[in-house]
């Protein structure tokens, strides 16, 4: 039991330590924190998801969301894995105690499309790879921004897909797929972004 304490106790103070090296001051640098620190190694010293949770906590600060559709005041902002989650705890210690323009942000599970109603960023687990195209289709028509780890997401109808290079967690964007759902890509994001795309 002290064990499992002491782990958590420092993933707490990882990503704490994380959270102090981000320069809020230098949007650039915000929107790739992580990546930021690849060159003097922190990246290297942190699993994958755990990664991949700081960046979704970034994207909701570098997309715009259509004004009929942006969230109301003290409304939770909503970051929602759809299958099997990869990220355990860690997406829970990433947002909590942040908000976004006023509307704390919160992680949520869900097992099927339906359940995303209140979602503002659905990532898509590797769970369900098999059946992307009927996920995608279903999230056809709102402004949900679609991100995820799965191959070829974004040629896939995807928006925002994680990538592996050397070794580093990078992402790729698909600007025509997020247009047809309603949302901008900030310029900072795109500039960052590994690869954009804009086949539909």
């Amino acid at each position: 039991m002290d064990a499992r304490i002491a782990a958590t106790k420092a993933r707490s103070a990882q990503l704490d330590k994380w959270r102090r090296l981000r320069l809020p001051k230098a949007l650039l640098c915000s929107v790739v924190a992580l990546s930021c620190l690849t060159a003097s190694g922190e990246q290297s010293g942190a699993g994958p998801y755990q990664i991949e949770a700081v960046y979704l906590y970034d994207f909701s600060k570098f997309v715009a969301w259509p004004k009929q559709t942006a969230n109301t005041a003290n409304e939770p902002f909503s970051i929602c894995v759809l299958g099997e989650d990869p990220f355990g705890t860690v997406l829970d210690t990433t947002l909590s105690g942040e908000n976004i323009q006023g509307n704390t942000l919160v992680a949520k599970r869900i097992s099927k499309p339906e359940d995303a109603a209140g979602c503002k960023i659905v990532f898509v687990s590797n769970s369900e790879e098999n059946r992307l195209k009927e996920i995608l289709a279903a999230f056809d028509g709102t402004d949900i921004l679609t991100v995820s780890d799965i191959h070829n997401f974004s040629r896939r109808g995807g928006m925002i897909q994680f990538v592996l290079e050397g070794g580093k967690v990078r992402f790729e964007v698909n600007v025509t797929n997020a247009a047809n759902a309603g949302l901008t890509l900030s310029a900072d994001l795109l500039q960052v972004a590994l690869a954009v795309r804009r086949e539909s």
